[in-house]
């Protein structure tokens, strides 16, 4: 497996062309950008604009791994309003057509919400009705990425949606594409699950993986930690992800990063996934 790792690992005012530098310094073998609203790499960033960024990897010597967004906690595939599943959609689109310049065969989507506990008013959506627009948009989508060449990975967070990996598992079935599987995060599970179960049960069907740390006895947020210094047995989920043959990107995503001296997570980081992987 590879070394990666994303963009918010790093300090959030830091350049695209800089976090690609301390990445590289760092001793990462990938790092995995963002598709954002406004700014750098954005839903209004031309042809000529996205292929910079691929230079700019190409040309320190680092690969792009994929390509994620945050924008769908803002615009959800499964809003109630007609007008911000189609923005969602909009912006999945975009997405797809900018991994393909860049270069790389996998975005990040989360799939909608049923509700989120951590942005205040947030929509609370029937599940039912969650699940069916979600797969619906997603069925369509998936024609999208087929013609692009770039692969849709449905990530596990905490949208009080698709809860288990055998929903997950059903659901992505369902579609009955190859361009869509799933972004199976490590940490995400932790709260609720076992990690090397998703990864047995999701098998094939997992397309990237995110790398994160998270301590039970914390609770809610905070619980997310360091890498080594939570709950999840790596040991365990490395042989897990040997076992169904997986030899991609594993992808680092610190949240949060440190209040000082930020660029030191991308070193700590750095250090534990090689002895995560074997590597010392």
């Amino acid at each position: 497996m590879k070394k990666g790792i994303n963009i918010w690992s790093f300090p959030g005012d830091m350049k695209v062309a800089d976090c690609i530098d301390l990445a590289v310094d760092a001793g990462f073998e990938g790092i995995e950008l963002a598709l954002n609203e406004t700014g750098e790499l954005s839903l209004a960033s031309k042809e000529s604009e996205i292929r910079e960024y691929q230079k700019r990897a190409s040309d320190a010597g680092i690969e792009l791994t994929s390509l994620a967004s945050g924008l769908y906690w803002t615009y959800s595939l499964t809003s109630s309003e007609s007008h911000t599943r189609d923005k969602a959609k909009n912006i999945v689109k975009k997405q797809l057509e900018a991994a393909a310049i860049l270069g790389v065969d996998t975005i990040l989507v989360v799939p909608g919400a049923v509700g989120v506990d951590f942005i205040p008013d947030s929509e609370a959506v029937p599940y039912d009705k969650a699940y069916d627009l979600a797969l619906e948009a997603l069925s369509e989508l998936a024609k999208e990425a087929q013609s692009v060449g770039v692969s849709i990975g449905i990530e596990n967070v905490w949208n009080k949606f698709l809860l288990s990996p055998l929903e997950l598992r059903d659901f992505i079935d369902k579609i009955n594409s190859d361009y869509v599987g799933a972004y199976f995060d490590v940490g995400n599970v932790l709260y609720a699950g076992y990690p090397e179960h998703w990864i047995s049960i999701l098998d094939k069907r997992i397309k990237k993986v995110h790398f994160k740390d998270y301590r039970r006895e914390a609770g809610g947020l905070s619980g997310f930690v360091d890498l080594l210094a939570g709950d999840v047995n790596y040991p365990v989920v490395v042989k897990a992800l040997h076992a169904i043959g997986y030899d991609d990107y594993v992808i680092a995503e610190m949240i949060p990063t440190y209040k000082h001296h930020a660029k030191q997570i991308v070193y700590n980081t750095s250090g534990s996934m090689d002895a995560i992987l074997g590597r010392k």
